[in-house]
């Protein structure tokens, strides 16, 4: 047994009470600098305008999104050969186990001419098919890009990698990234606003989203028809002091709610969602409304005629956002599998030609508008599907998904008018001369509106992570 005494230190009474009031002290101080950068994060907002990267050559974008895969060689990228051996078997060098379908060296599944008429339109030369006849009228203004490659095979993962980089959903948007890196122009609108059909875009929300950052630089969904913004206004009755107190109310519970939950990007956004929701509504059933607009300029979308009234009036409503401020806004046409996609499986004269007579008129209309505006050269328009569509046929009239090689154009904001970059092989299959990626999209459209690709960080998971991860180069032949 050990025996060895316990020898003790005596305090007095005065000593006592004047260490355990530092140790009080160091605690209140440590609460107080522990509110204090509580509050100034509270002070920071995410949506406060931000100093670009690099000079921007555009002030915002209009990103038109053809969903279902618009086929290459029926647009922009015309192939005598596809002619000269029609219906014939598919070469080996086309590696057919890896398209998906069987039955090569048959009629069914050999190659499949155009059936359209393909012309050189403008000083530059460019081709365009009698299907988009409005849109070969500005090819001098337009880059076209027609050796663009994706990793997706299908429509959700090509679709998902489009808009967010990687065919897996859960990373951030591009418009999610071009508003984290800028910041936002107006705020009494949303700085990102995405415009779909009457067909929800597949994969939803994902492709719109904040992913990893935080989430008030999610995009703000318009929806189609007279009430684009849902449940902006009071109920009836309701006097704006009552909304402001409800609001001020709501903002006072959130903040006592979150002051141990800094990192809660979803309670954050939630609040700057109603403060944005009381802002917008003075100014957005304004900016939604087309009654202000002339009947000249009205026609000139193609709004009040048929097929063209419903692409129409988004692609106005867009001119009209970005026209007041709004930086990013997406377009889709033909959301949904199938039907009324892009997706032409089969029948393809009349997907195609449905879609076309939808799209062309209002885009050509839209670069003409903003030309006479004066805001062509500050907005950048970006047209795309998520893949493009196969040479060969499909159930004699269709075209299956091709990621290996297809069309995007841009025109307007920092764009080299009359540029034709890349090149598909003789039968517009895969890229053959210098191929584009999604990556390279991407770093180049945030290069245009002044965000360098490498630089546009956010730290998650312990990575500094990017827009175009390890990948990524801009395409500096179309740069003007």
């Amino acid at each position: 047994m050990n025996n060895k005494r316990h020898h003790w230190t005596v305090s007095t009474r005065r000593q006592f009470f004047e260490q355990a009031g530092s140790g009080l002290a160091a605690i209140a101080l440590t609460s107080l600098l522990q509110e204090e950068a509580l509050a100034q994060v509270k002070k920071a907002d995410p949506l406060d305008p931000k100093t670009p990267h690099v000079t921007p050559r555009a002030k915002n974008i209009i990103w038109c999104f053809m969903e279902g895969g618009p086929s290459q060689v029926d647009l922009f990228d015309p192939k005598p050969a596809l002619e000269k051996y029609a219906n014939q078997p598919i070469p080996p060098s086309f590696h057919p186990e890896t398209l998906g379908v069987t039955g090569f060296g048959t009629n069914k599944n050999g190659l499949l001419p155009s059936k359209r008429t393909f012309k050189q339109y403008g000083k530059s030369g460019l081709w365009v098919s009698d299907w988009l006849p409005n849109i070969a009228q500005h090819v001098d203004d337009m880059a076209i890009i027609r050796s663009c490659q994706s990793d997706a095979v299908n429509h959700v993962g090509g679709v998902c990698q489009m808009n967010t980089g990687d065919i897996l959903a859960g990373r951030p948007s591009l418009g999610a990234w071009v508003t984290y890196g800028l910041g936002s122009a107006r705020r009494n609108l949303p700085t990102f606003v995405v415009m779909q059909d009457d067909k929800e875009i597949l994969g939803g929300v994902q492709n719109y989203s904040a992913g990893f950052l935080p989430a008030t630089y999610s995009g703000t969904l318009f929806r189609p028809g007279s009430t684009p913004i849902l449940n902006l206004n009071p109920q009836a009755g309701t006097t704006e002091p009552q909304v402001k107190r409800r609001l001020d109310f709501l903002k006072e519970l959130n903040e006592r709610f979150s002051r141990d939950k800094a990192n809660d990007s979803e309670l954050d956004a939630r609040t700057r969602s109603y403060e944005l929701a009381y802002q917008m509504q003075a100014a957005a059933p304004e900016a939604v409304d087309l009654s202000s607009e002339t009947e000249a300029t009205r026609k000139l979308y193609g709004v009040g005629t048929e097929p063209t009234d419903y692409f129409g009036r988004q692609l106005l409503m867009a001119r009209r956002l970005v026209e007041r401020g709004v930086r990013y806004v997406q377009i889709f046409s033909g959301g949904g599998n199938f039907e009324p996609s892009w997706d032409a499986h089969w029948n393809l004269k009349e997907n195609h030609g449905l879609h076309c007579g939808e799209t062309d008129l209002p885009l050509a209309g839209l670069i003409k508008d903003l030309k006479s505006r004066g805001m062509f050269d500050e907005t950048l328009i970006v047209w795309h599907g998520e893949f493009g569509r196969l040479p060969i046929s499909e159930r004699m009239s269709g075209r299956d998904h091709n990621n290996k090689g297809f069309t995007v154009w841009l025109a307007g904001g920092g764009i080299k008018g009359g540029t034709c970059v890349g090149s598909t092989d003789q039968y517009g299959y895969a890229a053959a001369e210098n191929p584009k990626s999604i990556y390279e999209l991407h770093s180049t459209i945030l290069y245009l509106l002044g965000l360098n690709y490498e630089d546009l960080t956010y730290r998650f998971n312990g990575r500094d992570m990017r827009l175009t991860d390890v990948h990524g180069k801009v395409i500096r032949e179309i740069v003007a």
